[in-house]
Protein backbone atom coordinates (compact mmCIF):
# COMPACT_ATOMS: atom_id res chain seq x y z
CA UNK A 1 0.00 0.00 0.00
CA UNK A 2 1.70 3.30 -1.13
CA UNK A 3 1.34 6.71 1.00
CA UNK A 4 -1.58 7.85 -1.05
CA UNK A 5 -3.54 5.18 -0.25
CA UNK A 6 -2.87 5.11 3.21
CA UNK A 7 -3.46 8.74 3.12
CA UNK A 8 -7.01 8.00 1.76
CA UNK A 9 -7.66 5.01 3.82
CA UNK A 10 -6.53 7.19 7.32
CA UNK A 11 -8.87 10.39 5.96
CA UNK A 12 -11.78 7.77 5.25
CA UNK A 13 -11.57 6.51 9.13
CA UNK A 14 -11.60 10.03 10.01
CA UNK A 15 -14.72 11.05 8.31
CA UNK A 16 -16.67 7.42 9.10
CA UNK A 17 -15.67 7.91 12.86
CA UNK A 18 -17.51 11.86 13.32
CA UNK A 19 -20.89 12.53 14.67
CA UNK A 20 -21.70 13.65 11.01
CA UNK A 21 -20.94 10.56 9.26
CA UNK A 22 -23.10 8.62 12.39
CA UNK A 23 -26.15 10.90 11.88
CA UNK A 24 -26.40 11.34 7.87
CA UNK A 25 -25.79 7.26 7.47
CA UNK A 26 -26.63 5.75 10.44
CA UNK A 27 -29.13 7.48 12.03
CA UNK A 28 -31.41 9.52 9.92
CA UNK A 29 -34.29 9.39 12.80
CA UNK A 30 -32.17 11.07 15.07
CA UNK A 31 -31.93 14.60 12.53
CA UNK A 32 -36.10 14.95 12.75
CA UNK A 33 -35.78 14.97 16.33
CA UNK A 34 -32.98 17.51 16.49
CA UNK A 35 -35.24 19.57 14.14
CA UNK A 36 -38.05 18.66 17.12
CA UNK A 37 -36.11 20.28 19.48
CA UNK A 38 -34.89 23.27 17.78
CA UNK A 39 -38.37 23.88 16.97
CA UNK A 40 -39.06 23.70 20.80
CA UNK A 41 -36.55 26.24 21.60
CA UNK A 42 -38.04 28.36 18.81
CA UNK A 43 -41.11 27.71 20.76
CA UNK A 44 -39.36 29.20 24.14
CA UNK A 45 -37.38 31.81 22.45
CA UNK A 46 -38.98 33.52 20.33
CA UNK A 47 -42.89 32.55 21.05
CA UNK A 48 -42.15 32.49 24.92
CA UNK A 49 -44.46 29.27 25.33
CA UNK A 50 -43.29 28.00 28.90
CA UNK A 51 -39.58 28.70 28.19
CA UNK A 52 -38.23 27.59 31.19
CA UNK A 53 -39.08 24.29 30.25
CA UNK A 54 -39.38 23.89 26.42
CA UNK A 55 -35.99 25.31 26.26
CA UNK A 56 -34.17 22.58 28.14
CA UNK A 57 -35.91 20.08 26.85
CA UNK A 58 -35.35 21.01 23.14
CA UNK A 59 -31.42 21.91 24.21
CA UNK A 60 -31.57 18.11 26.10
CA UNK A 61 -33.32 16.64 22.95
CA UNK A 62 -30.99 18.00 20.20
CA UNK A 63 -27.82 16.91 22.65
CA UNK A 64 -29.14 13.32 22.79
CA UNK A 65 -29.37 12.86 19.48
CA UNK A 66 -26.05 14.25 18.69
CA UNK A 67 -24.12 10.65 18.39
CA UNK A 68 -21.32 9.53 19.76
CA UNK A 69 -21.03 10.66 22.74
CA UNK A 70 -21.62 9.36 26.60
CA UNK A 71 -23.51 12.63 28.06
CA UNK A 72 -26.55 10.98 28.74
CA UNK A 73 -25.58 7.68 29.29
CA UNK A 74 -25.52 5.84 32.54
CA UNK A 75 -23.65 2.84 33.41
CA UNK A 76 -23.90 0.93 36.92
CA UNK A 77 -20.67 0.21 39.18
CA UNK A 78 -19.64 -3.25 39.15
CA UNK A 79 -19.86 -4.17 42.58
CA UNK A 80 -18.14 -6.99 43.12
CA UNK A 81 -18.84 -9.87 46.16
CA UNK A 82 -16.16 -8.23 48.51
CA UNK A 83 -17.76 -5.16 48.30
CA UNK A 84 -15.06 -3.40 45.67
CA UNK A 85 -16.71 -0.89 42.92
CA UNK A 86 -14.43 -2.01 39.53
CA UNK A 87 -15.98 1.33 37.53
CA UNK A 88 -16.69 4.18 38.88
CA UNK A 89 -19.85 6.39 37.87
CA UNK A 90 -17.90 9.39 36.68
CA UNK A 91 -15.31 8.00 34.75
CA UNK A 92 -17.86 5.93 32.36
CA UNK A 93 -21.20 7.38 32.38
CA UNK A 94 -22.19 11.42 31.42
CA UNK A 95 -23.30 13.91 33.63
CA UNK A 96 -26.99 13.60 32.42
CA UNK A 97 -27.17 10.18 32.33
CA UNK A 98 -26.42 10.15 36.24
CA UNK A 99 -28.71 12.84 37.01
CA UNK A 100 -31.53 11.45 35.25
CA UNK A 101 -30.80 7.85 36.63
CA UNK A 102 -30.34 8.95 40.08
CA UNK A 103 -32.96 11.98 40.32
CA UNK A 104 -35.68 10.81 38.05
CA UNK A 105 -35.99 7.11 37.76
CA UNK A 106 -34.16 5.27 41.29
CA UNK A 107 -35.27 7.79 43.64
CA UNK A 108 -37.65 10.57 41.67
CA UNK A 109 -36.62 13.35 43.70
CA UNK A 110 -36.29 15.78 41.22
CA UNK A 111 -40.36 16.58 40.84
CA UNK A 112 -41.01 16.87 44.18
CA UNK A 113 -38.60 19.59 44.65
CA UNK A 114 -40.84 21.31 41.53
CA UNK A 115 -43.62 20.82 43.77
CA UNK A 116 -40.99 22.89 46.62
CA UNK A 117 -40.37 25.98 44.01
CA UNK A 118 -44.19 25.34 42.82
CA UNK A 119 -45.96 26.08 46.43
CA UNK A 120 -43.33 28.68 47.17
CA UNK A 121 -44.53 30.69 44.31
CA UNK A 122 -48.36 30.10 44.59
CA UNK A 123 -51.14 32.24 46.04
CA UNK A 124 -54.02 30.15 47.16
CA UNK A 125 -56.04 33.42 48.37
CA UNK A 126 -58.23 32.90 45.35
CA UNK A 127 -59.13 29.43 46.04
CA UNK A 128 -59.80 30.50 49.70
CA UNK A 129 -61.97 33.00 48.85
CA UNK A 130 -64.04 31.33 46.66
CA UNK A 131 -63.86 26.66 47.74
CA UNK A 132 -66.44 26.43 44.87
CA UNK A 133 -63.08 26.73 42.61
CA UNK A 134 -62.05 22.88 43.88
CA UNK A 135 -64.96 21.56 42.20
CA UNK A 136 -64.19 23.18 38.56
CA UNK A 137 -60.24 22.28 39.13
CA UNK A 138 -61.76 18.25 39.82
CA UNK A 139 -63.99 18.79 36.86
CA UNK A 140 -61.12 19.63 34.32
CA UNK A 141 -59.76 16.36 35.42
CA UNK A 142 -61.95 14.28 33.48
CA UNK A 143 -59.09 14.45 30.44
CA UNK A 144 -57.29 11.98 32.89
CA UNK A 145 -60.24 9.26 33.04
CA UNK A 146 -60.49 9.66 29.46
CA UNK A 147 -56.78 9.06 28.10
CA UNK A 148 -56.63 6.40 30.61
CA UNK A 149 -59.76 4.47 29.30
CA UNK A 150 -58.42 5.56 25.72
CA UNK A 151 -54.52 3.93 26.22
CA UNK A 152 -56.46 0.80 27.38
CA UNK A 153 -58.38 0.61 24.45
CA UNK A 154 -54.73 1.36 21.92
CA UNK A 155 -53.38 -2.32 23.47
CA UNK A 156 -51.12 -0.53 26.00
CA UNK A 157 -50.87 -2.34 30.05
CA UNK A 158 -53.02 -1.18 32.62
CA UNK A 159 -49.82 0.39 34.47
CA UNK A 160 -48.75 1.92 30.99
CA UNK A 161 -52.26 3.74 30.19
CA UNK A 162 -52.21 5.12 33.91
CA UNK A 163 -48.73 6.86 33.22
CA UNK A 164 -49.83 8.31 30.14
CA UNK A 165 -53.27 9.10 31.10
CA UNK A 166 -51.81 11.92 33.43
CA UNK A 167 -51.46 14.03 30.39
CA UNK A 168 -54.75 14.93 30.54
CA UNK A 169 -54.29 17.05 33.36
CA UNK A 170 -51.34 18.73 31.14
CA UNK A 171 -49.30 18.80 34.52
CA UNK A 172 -45.45 18.20 33.70
CA UNK A 173 -43.97 17.29 37.22
CA UNK A 174 -47.16 15.06 37.97
CA UNK A 175 -46.87 13.52 34.74
CA UNK A 176 -43.10 12.68 35.14
CA UNK A 177 -43.61 11.73 38.63
CA UNK A 178 -46.32 8.96 38.25
CA UNK A 179 -43.97 7.66 35.11
CA UNK A 180 -41.18 7.08 36.68
CA UNK A 181 -42.31 5.47 39.38
CA UNK A 182 -44.85 2.93 37.35
CA UNK A 183 -41.68 2.65 35.01
CA UNK A 184 -40.91 -0.95 36.61
CA UNK A 185 -43.84 -2.17 35.26
CA UNK A 186 -43.75 -1.51 31.04
CA UNK A 187 -43.13 -3.84 29.20
CA UNK A 188 -39.07 -3.47 27.55
CA UNK A 189 -39.91 -1.85 24.20
CA UNK A 190 -42.54 0.92 25.78
CA UNK A 191 -40.02 1.79 28.16
CA UNK A 192 -40.13 5.48 25.82
CA UNK A 193 -43.20 6.48 27.11
CA UNK A 194 -41.50 8.40 30.23
CA UNK A 195 -39.77 10.82 27.94
CA UNK A 196 -43.19 11.23 25.54
CA UNK A 197 -45.93 11.89 28.17
CA UNK A 198 -43.53 14.20 29.66
CA UNK A 199 -42.80 15.95 26.74
CA UNK A 200 -46.56 15.97 25.57
CA UNK A 201 -47.79 17.37 28.78
CA UNK A 202 -44.97 20.29 28.70
CA UNK A 203 -45.82 20.89 24.56
CA UNK A 204 -49.50 20.81 25.52
CA UNK A 205 -49.00 23.48 28.66
CA UNK A 206 -46.92 25.75 26.26
CA UNK A 207 -49.26 25.26 23.73
CA UNK A 208 -52.83 26.83 25.96
CA UNK A 209 -52.62 30.17 24.32
CA UNK A 210 -53.72 27.93 20.86
CA UNK A 211 -55.42 25.33 22.15
CA UNK A 212 -57.87 26.41 24.49
CA UNK A 213 -59.06 29.66 23.33
CA UNK A 214 -60.87 27.60 20.01
CA UNK A 215 -62.51 25.33 22.61
CA UNK A 216 -63.55 28.28 24.74
CA UNK A 217 -65.02 29.87 22.62
CA UNK A 218 -67.30 27.29 20.91
CA UNK A 219 -68.31 26.22 24.20
CA UNK A 220 -69.42 29.60 25.61
CA UNK A 221 -71.69 32.57 24.27
CA UNK A 222 -70.67 36.28 23.86
CA UNK A 223 -72.65 37.04 27.04
CA UNK A 224 -71.11 33.92 29.17
CA UNK A 225 -67.70 35.23 28.37
CA UNK A 226 -68.52 38.88 29.32
CA UNK A 227 -69.79 37.77 32.98
CA UNK A 228 -68.55 40.05 35.52
CA UNK A 229 -67.58 38.23 38.96
CA UNK A 230 -67.80 39.93 42.08
CA UNK A 231 -64.31 41.07 43.57
CA UNK A 232 -62.75 38.50 45.78
CA UNK A 233 -62.62 38.64 49.65
CA UNK A 234 -60.03 39.68 51.61
CA UNK A 235 -58.02 36.46 53.10
CA UNK A 236 -56.52 36.61 56.41
CA UNK A 237 -52.75 35.35 56.79
CA UNK A 238 -53.73 33.08 59.54
CA UNK A 239 -56.05 31.42 57.10
CA UNK A 240 -53.87 31.27 54.22
CA UNK A 241 -51.13 29.35 56.40
CA UNK A 242 -53.68 27.30 57.94
CA UNK A 243 -54.93 26.17 54.62
CA UNK A 244 -52.04 24.62 53.34
CA UNK A 245 -51.43 22.60 56.22
CA UNK A 246 -55.23 21.38 56.54
CA UNK A 247 -54.87 20.73 52.48
CA UNK A 248 -51.80 18.32 53.28
CA UNK A 249 -53.45 16.40 56.00
CA UNK A 250 -56.45 15.64 54.92
CA UNK A 251 -55.33 14.92 51.64
CA UNK A 252 -52.39 12.45 52.92
CA UNK A 253 -54.77 10.93 55.31
CA UNK A 254 -57.06 9.97 52.19
CA UNK A 255 -54.36 9.23 49.68
CA UNK A 256 -51.02 8.61 51.66
CA UNK A 257 -49.11 7.61 48.01
CA UNK A 258 -49.99 11.49 46.88
CA UNK A 259 -47.97 13.03 49.78
CA UNK A 260 -43.91 13.18 47.75
CA UNK A 261 -46.06 15.85 45.35
CA UNK A 262 -48.87 17.19 47.87
CA UNK A 263 -46.27 17.78 51.01
CA UNK A 264 -43.63 19.20 48.99
CA UNK A 265 -46.13 21.50 47.59
CA UNK A 266 -47.92 22.98 50.69
CA UNK A 267 -44.61 23.13 52.76
CA UNK A 268 -43.66 25.70 50.19
CA UNK A 269 -46.48 27.61 50.00
CA UNK A 270 -46.36 27.56 54.17
CA UNK A 271 -42.48 29.08 53.87
CA UNK A 272 -44.49 31.18 51.61
CA UNK A 273 -47.55 32.73 54.17
CA UNK A 274 -45.36 32.04 57.56
CA UNK A 275 -43.33 35.25 56.96
CA UNK A 276 -41.11 33.72 58.98
CA UNK A 277 -38.78 31.99 57.25
CA UNK A 278 -37.73 34.77 54.03
CA UNK A 279 -34.33 32.87 53.08
CA UNK A 280 -36.02 29.10 52.87
CA UNK A 281 -38.73 30.98 51.08
CA UNK A 282 -36.75 33.10 48.32
CA UNK A 283 -34.59 29.48 48.25
CA UNK A 284 -37.62 27.14 47.53
CA UNK A 285 -38.66 29.81 44.91
CA UNK A 286 -35.46 30.64 43.37
CA UNK A 287 -32.44 28.63 43.77
CA UNK A 288 -33.55 25.40 44.40
CA UNK A 289 -36.68 25.37 42.18
CA UNK A 290 -34.27 26.90 38.95
CA UNK A 291 -31.37 24.22 39.84
CA UNK A 292 -34.07 21.48 39.51
CA UNK A 293 -35.94 22.99 36.63
CA UNK A 294 -32.54 22.94 35.01
CA UNK A 295 -31.89 19.32 35.63
CA UNK A 296 -35.40 17.71 35.34
CA UNK A 297 -36.16 19.45 31.76
CA UNK A 298 -32.85 18.03 30.75
CA UNK A 299 -33.16 14.47 32.01
CA UNK A 300 -36.38 14.80 30.11
CA UNK A 301 -34.89 15.51 26.99
CA UNK A 302 -32.42 13.44 27.07
CA UNK A 303 -34.83 10.40 26.90
CA UNK A 304 -35.67 11.39 23.96
CA UNK A 305 -33.74 9.29 21.19
CA UNK A 306 -35.26 9.17 17.76
CA UNK A 307 -34.72 5.70 17.34
CA UNK A 308 -36.55 4.82 20.64
CA UNK A 309 -39.23 7.23 20.21
CA UNK A 310 -40.38 7.80 16.44
CA UNK A 311 -43.19 4.99 16.60
CA UNK A 312 -46.77 4.83 15.58
CA UNK A 313 -46.79 4.43 19.71
CA UNK A 314 -45.45 7.61 20.17
CA UNK A 315 -48.32 8.74 17.77
CA UNK A 316 -51.18 7.51 19.60
CA UNK A 317 -49.81 9.32 23.08
CA UNK A 318 -49.53 12.37 21.05
CA UNK A 319 -53.00 12.01 19.64
CA UNK A 320 -54.61 10.95 23.40
CA UNK A 321 -52.67 13.87 25.25
CA UNK A 322 -54.27 16.43 22.60
CA UNK A 323 -57.78 15.24 22.85
CA UNK A 324 -57.92 14.68 26.74
CA UNK A 325 -56.51 18.20 26.89
CA UNK A 326 -59.17 19.22 25.24
CA UNK A 327 -61.77 17.17 27.03
CA UNK A 328 -60.64 18.70 30.35
CA UNK A 329 -60.69 21.91 29.32
CA UNK A 330 -64.69 21.18 28.10
CA UNK A 331 -65.36 19.66 31.06
CA UNK A 332 -63.96 22.58 33.31
CA UNK A 333 -66.05 25.18 30.96
CA UNK A 334 -69.32 22.71 31.14
CA UNK A 335 -69.31 22.17 34.77
CA UNK A 336 -68.85 26.00 35.33
CA UNK A 337 -72.00 26.23 33.59
CA UNK A 338 -73.80 23.70 35.22
CA UNK A 339 -72.17 25.60 38.56
CA UNK A 340 -74.45 28.77 36.87
CA UNK A 341 -77.93 27.25 37.26
CA UNK A 342 -77.88 26.40 40.63
CA UNK A 343 -75.57 29.62 42.06
CA UNK A 344 -77.07 32.97 42.68
CA UNK A 345 -73.52 34.58 42.25
CA UNK A 346 -72.81 34.16 38.41
CA UNK A 347 -69.09 32.37 37.51
CA UNK A 348 -67.66 33.26 34.21
CA UNK A 349 -67.71 29.95 32.23
CA UNK A 350 -64.24 30.42 31.13
CA UNK A 351 -62.38 30.35 34.01
CA UNK A 352 -63.35 26.60 34.25
CA UNK A 353 -60.86 26.08 31.43
CA UNK A 354 -57.98 27.15 33.64
CA UNK A 355 -58.93 24.14 35.86
CA UNK A 356 -56.43 21.86 34.02
CA UNK A 357 -52.86 22.53 35.84
CA UNK A 358 -51.07 24.73 33.58
CA UNK A 359 -50.20 27.18 36.04
CA UNK A 360 -50.51 30.02 35.74
CA UNK A 361 -50.94 29.81 31.80
CA UNK A 362 -54.11 28.35 31.70
CA UNK A 363 -55.40 31.39 33.60
CA UNK A 364 -54.30 33.96 31.98
CA UNK A 365 -55.68 32.46 28.64
CA UNK A 366 -59.05 32.42 30.64
CA UNK A 367 -58.24 36.19 31.75
CA UNK A 368 -57.20 36.88 27.62
CA UNK A 369 -60.75 35.81 26.11
CA UNK A 370 -62.39 37.93 28.78
CA UNK A 371 -60.78 40.81 27.76
CA UNK A 372 -61.36 40.21 24.23
CA UNK A 373 -64.86 40.48 24.75
CA UNK A 374 -64.83 43.31 27.59
CA UNK A 375 -61.98 45.11 28.87
CA UNK A 376 -63.16 46.09 31.53
CA UNK A 377 -63.70 42.05 33.04
CA UNK A 378 -60.89 41.02 34.96
CA UNK A 379 -60.95 37.54 35.75
CA UNK A 380 -57.07 36.32 36.36
CA UNK A 381 -57.44 36.28 39.99
CA UNK A 382 -60.82 34.30 39.51
CA UNK A 383 -59.34 31.77 37.35
CA UNK A 384 -55.86 31.52 39.54
CA UNK A 385 -58.54 29.53 42.04
CA UNK A 386 -59.33 26.46 39.31
CA UNK A 387 -56.01 26.54 38.11
CA UNK A 388 -54.19 26.06 41.64
CA UNK A 389 -57.13 23.35 42.33
CA UNK A 390 -56.13 21.56 39.22
CA UNK A 391 -52.62 21.44 40.16
CA UNK A 392 -54.04 19.61 43.43
CA UNK A 393 -56.39 17.36 41.68
CA UNK A 394 -53.82 15.87 39.10
CA UNK A 395 -51.74 14.99 42.15
CA UNK A 396 -53.95 13.24 44.12
CA UNK A 397 -55.64 11.67 41.26
CA UNK A 398 -51.56 10.48 40.48
CA UNK A 399 -51.37 9.68 43.96
CA UNK A 400 -54.94 7.44 43.91
CA UNK A 401 -53.20 5.51 40.61
CA UNK A 402 -49.98 4.92 42.38
CA UNK A 403 -52.06 3.43 45.28
CA UNK A 404 -54.12 1.10 42.98
CA UNK A 405 -51.84 0.32 40.19
CA UNK A 406 -48.89 -0.32 41.92
CA UNK A 407 -50.50 -3.13 43.58
CA UNK A 408 -51.57 -4.88 40.25
CA UNK A 409 -48.59 -7.10 39.10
Amino acid sequence: MNFVEQALEKFHSAIINTGLYALIADKPENLIMIAVGLAFCYLAIVKHYEPYELLPIGLGIVLINLPLHQMGNFIPPLILENGEVTEGLTQNSGLLGIVKEYGLFTYNILPPLVFLGLGAITDFGPLIANPRMLLLGGAAQVGIFIAFIGALLMGFNIHESAAISIIGGADGPTTIYLNAMLLPFFEPENKFIVGVTAVTAYSYMGLVPIIQPPIMRLMTSQKERQIRMTQLRHISRRTKIIFPLIMMIMSILLIPQCAPLISMFMIGNVFRESGVVDRLFKSSQNEILNIVTIFLMLSVGITLRGEEILNLQTMKILGLGLGAFGLGTASGILFAKIMNLVSRQKINPLIGAAGVSAVPMAARVAQEVAYSEDHQNHLIMHAMGPNVAGVIGSAVVAGYFLSYFQSLL
